[in-house]
């Protein structure tokens, strides 16, 4: 059994497509998948996508991206929105300076009120890291300082040194596709050190689709490929790597409801 934390089912790669690409992942083995929120906006979409199903759950955030189009957006907001039963994380939030779509005093403004409402419901914060690591490493430490909150640093693209900080914090690690891709060997060293009840694994479908399926559209049947990667790179079974990511998947994403 194997969870898709991270997916974008209200992209049009995937929309289009919606039927196949779940009785796909049913025949995969991929018994849930969370589909993220990139603009509060646009939540009934994917709200929509979640209530629609019984093994889809979603979230409502900001992606960095949109940051400086929903400063309109505060903390209670998303409290309020996330009291939707099938509603079970915050973000995704974060700091992208890789592309730099928004401005960073945007991104920071929005993650922190991003944190403050996970801090608030308990609610996992999903974020979005990319370039930034000195910036998300502060803002981390200095939010923590004001109360603890639940996180995970989904798509993991950072060094070590994000990687180690986060998890002292109690956050979470999540790996995508390009822990199969040839040139991703930090990252692969990363996932080998993240401990066993810390690591979570998504394709961030319909973007990053692992070997051998690199330059097609991504879907959360994939994910056993991320799977498998990871298990080699930890010297476990994919059985184990399965069990312990659904178990993590479980604890995080509490509200979900999954034993």
């Amino acid at each position: 059994m194997l969870i898709d934390s991270h997916c974008h089912l209200d992209f049009e790669a995937l929309s289009a497509d919606l039927d196949g690409v779940l009785a796909r992942a049913a025949d995969a083995g991929i018994t849930g998948m969370v589909t993220i929120s990139t603009r509060v906006e646009k939540f009934d979409t994917i709200r929509a996508i979640a209530e629609a199903h019984e093994n889809i759950w979603c979230s409502v955030g900001t992606h960095p991206h949109n940051a400086h189009e929903e400063l309109h957006i505060h903390a209670a907001d998303l409290e309020r929105i996330s009291q939707h039963p099938k509603c079970v994380a915050i973000g995704e939030a974060g700091l992208d300076y890789f592309y730099d779509n928004a401005p960073r005093e945007a991104q920071a403004t929005g993650l922190r009120r991003h944190i403050e409402a996970a801090r608030s419901t308990n609610l996992p914060l999903v974020i979005h890291s990319r370039a930034a690591d000195d910036d998300m490493r502060a803002i981390l430490e200095e939010e923590a300082g004001k109360g603890a909150f639940p996180f995970v640093l989904h798509c993991f693209t950072a060094g070590a040194e994000l990687a180690r900080s986060a998890l002292a914090l109690g956050g979470y690690i999540s790996f995508s596709g390009i822990i199969t891709f040839r040139n991703a060997e930090e990252i692969r060293e990363v996932a080998a050190f993240v401990p066993a009840d810390r690591i979570l694994v998504e394709t961030d479908a319909p973007y990053l689709a692992p070997i051998p399926h690199r330059g097609q559209s991504n879907e959360p049947s994939f994910v056993r490929f991320t799977a498998a990667k990871l298990a080699e790179v930890r010297g476990v079974t994919l059985e184990e790597i399965a069990a312990e990511t659904t178990r993590n998947f479980s604890k995080l994403f509490w509200k979900t409801g999954i034993a």
